[in-house]
């Protein structure tokens, strides 16, 4: 784990730290959250083929509320970035503990850890997350300050004909597709 430099990470770090993300597979929502550091509680998700699972909002550019509308046209243009790239992904939502708080994410496999700061920045991000069969990690978009921890992760199976992640707020992912998807470029 990076020694975290305290001025050297937003100003939301520990809101990230304690960030919880529902990721919208084919058949199922993963709902993973931060664990003791070496542990992995659930199953690590067969679609991402062992890869990282990189989480990247577009929302709330350097933890700063905008508007609903501001979201998301953000959130499209991140989409379309991903698309652009040919990347697989999935629609997620990630946000506290208490689903208070909630930002549409998208969650990505094929992107270094580096090119997936690299794409959390181009949205005026703070931070992303990484999640491996072997870690849950923040990640600064700026600077190298990252957090390692275990995870637990829990599945809900989706009913069918259900578009969206559960517990999303209006505005959500209701409007996204609910297979993995991969971009044709």
């Amino acid at each position: 784990m990076t020694a975290i430099d305290t001025a050297a990470t937003p100003r939301n770090w520990d809101h990230y730290r304690s960030a919880v993300v529902d990721i919208r597979f084919t058949d199922r929502t993963v709902h993973v959250e931060p664990g003791p550091r070496g542990t992995a509680d659930g199953s690590f998700p067969e679609p991402a083929g062992g890869a990282t699972v990189h989480v990247i909002t577009a929302w709330n550019p350097f933890g700063r509320t905008v508007s609903a509308d501001t979201n998301a046209r953000a959130h499209r243009l991140l989409l379309d970035e991903v698309r652009r790239r040919d990347l697989t992904w999935w629609p997620a939502v990630g946000g506290d503990p208490s689903g208070t708080h909630r930002e549409d994410s998208v969650a990505v496999v094929g992107l270094s850890d580096t090119a997936a700061r690299d794409l959390g920045g181009r949205f005026d991000q703070d931070a992303i997350f990484a999640w491996s069969p072997g870690a849950w990690r923040v990640l600064a978009c700026a600077g190298d300050a990252d957090s390692v921890n275990g995870w637990a992760a829990s599945e809900r199976e989706v009913r069918k004909n259900d578009g969206h992640v559960p517990d999303a707020h209006a505005g959500g992912l209701s409007g996204l597709r609910q297979t993995p998807h991969r971009s044709t470029g």
